[in-house]
């Protein structure tokens, strides 16, 4: 039986949450901030966080960036391409050509 290291955090609002990581995210926190619609309202946290902390906020800003590019960003996954591609589709926009 394996037994996991999770220890009781508070985060600066209060929120009190178990990691096993030292990542410091408090998921009640992220939930609170995930946007309610738009490209990035259907990405996973990591993958919003990874496109956030680049600046890219738009899918103009998103445009600019190749798939591959995108990958290299701690946090975004293969699994999230479609829906960018998807979102990107919908404005008449694509993943930059490398």
């Amino acid at each position: 039986m394996t037994t996991s290291n999770k220890t009781l955090r508070t985060c600066d609002k209060g929120h009190q949450y178990y990691k096993s990581s030292d990542c410091p995210t408090c998921p009640t926190c992220e939930q609170e901030r995930k946007p309610e619609s738009g490209f990035l309202s259907t990405l996973s946290a990591p993958a919003r966080r990874a496109l956030e902390s680049n600046g890219i906020i738009t899918l103009q800003q998103l445009a600019n960036f190749s798939e591959k590019e995108i990958l290299k960003f701690h946090g975004m996954g293969p699994a999230s391409l479609p829906k960018l591609r998807s979102a990107l589709e919908t404005k008449g926009l694509a993943f930059k050509i490398k």
